[in-house]
């Protein structure tokens, strides 16, 4: 069975995250990058699903250059291979338009189940894994908390707001898992200098077919139109319940649309 797991380098949220003044996008050169804490979940479930039924991991990952260090901590967790969607071309893209080149180098590299973590902790979207189901015309499993796989079906228990939904739908599939699902591993000392001989594909946009005119931030069909940096963190109010504690609390929230 060839999994992928799509990838994707963050920020660390540990440090202040800054936004470019030229164009307005992610200035991904001013914090370091790490890899997305739940795409981890998705690398650890990937790796349990090949241990259980046997096949290969394939991570992918589209960033610029730094991106190659979420590569390798995916490589040194046990996953077998990576391929590495880089361009200038892709700068700036948004969510439809990354979900497009991703669709595309997916066709190209081929898979019988993607899975995802269901968002990453930068743009926050949670769509990526319905855009690239419908891009593929596979069926989509999202925010799963338990996957089994067995005569060629792949069932999940997932996550609502009421408990649980039990799915099912055949494969090839793409599945989005939440953090509950599993306790991703730590790389071992071994499996990190592995990760150093593990191959690495490197695909343009030419390689993966993608069309410049759908990518980058002079296409993109969002767009941020201004921003300013926040202000410091004021001083807090004390409130004194004289008997009208609740009234001032409630008229407060309201001050602050809350309520």
């Amino acid at each position: 069975m060839n999994i992928v797991v799509c990838v994707k380098q963050v920020p660390d949220t540990a440090t202040e995250r800054k936004l470019r003044s030229d164009d307005k996008t992610l200035d991904r050169d001013a914090a370091d990058g790490v890899i997305n804490e739940l795409c981890e979940y998705a690398v650890e479930e990937a790796l349990r699903l090949k241990e259980a039924h046997g096949g290969e991991v394939t991570v992918l990952t589209m960033g610029p250059d730094k991106a190659t260090d979420t590569i390798r901590k995916a490589l040194a967790m046990g996953a077998d291979k990576a391929v590495h969607l880089v361009d200038p071309a892709l700068h700036g893209s948004d969510a439809l338009s990354t979900s497009y080149a991703m669709a595309q180098t997916l066709k190209k590299i081929g898979f019988d189940l993607v899975i995802l973590g269901s968002e990453s902790t930068d743009a926050r979207t949670g769509m990526l894994a319905a855009m690239l189901a419908e891009r593929l015309g596979a069926p989509q499993l999202t925010l799963a908390n338990k996957v089994e796989i067995g005569d060629g079906a792949i069932r999940v228990q997932r996550v609502t707001d009421y408990g649980f939904d039990k799915v099912e739908a055949s494969l090839p599939a793409v599945v989005s898992v939440v953090e509950k699902i599993n306790e991703p591993r730590y790389p071992s000392f071994k499996g990190i200098m592995a990760a150093k001989k593990k191959p690495v594909q490197t695909f343009g946009i030419a390689d993966a077919e993608i069309d410049a005119a759908q990518v980058g931030v002079a296409n993109a069909w969002s767009e941020v139109t201004d921003f300013a940096v926040a202000p410091p963190r004021a001083a807090g109010t004390v409130v004194k319940d004289e008997g009208d504690g609740g009234v001032k609390a409630a008229d407060f929230l309201a001050s602050k649309k809350f309520i």
